[in-house]
């Protein structure tokens, strides 16, 4: 039974060893969500408001309106960021707590403003 304890150690550190994700991994995630953001906009885009009547006509609606507004948030916040920890990088400093919400906020809402083409 002495030998299983330092085998099942063993194991267990293998299993959890750090792993280094894929480099090209926040891109793939990024272009996903924007896929999933663009496909749900166009499905609410052909949902024609005669078709509100029926409620069994709302799910594919419900779903995409869920979908899309999920990945948009999560992309607006992938981008910020990403462009948070850009300008932590150059600057070498990351300033005070205040001043990185501020900077975090513009981020988030410009990011916003730029998915949603401005408006």
């Amino acid at each position: 039974m002495s030998e299983a304890a330092p085998n099942f150690e063993r194991l267990l550190r293998e299993a959890l060893a750090p792993v280094e994700p894929p480099e090209d991994l926040a891109l793939r995630l990024e272009s996903t969500l924007q896929s999933i953001t663009e496909l749900a906009a166009d499905e609410l885009q052909e949902w024609e408001l005669s078709a509100m009547r029926d409620p069994r006509n709302w799910a594919r609606p419900a779903a995409a309106l869920v979908a899309g507004g999920a990945a948009g948030a999560a992309l607006v916040l992938l981008r910020a960021r990403r462009r948070t920890h850009g300008d932590a990088a150059h600057s070498g400093f990351a300033g005070g707590a205040r001043e990185s919400a501020e900077r975090a906020l513009k981020d988030v809402s410009r990011e916003t403003r730029r998915l949603f083409g401005g408006r």
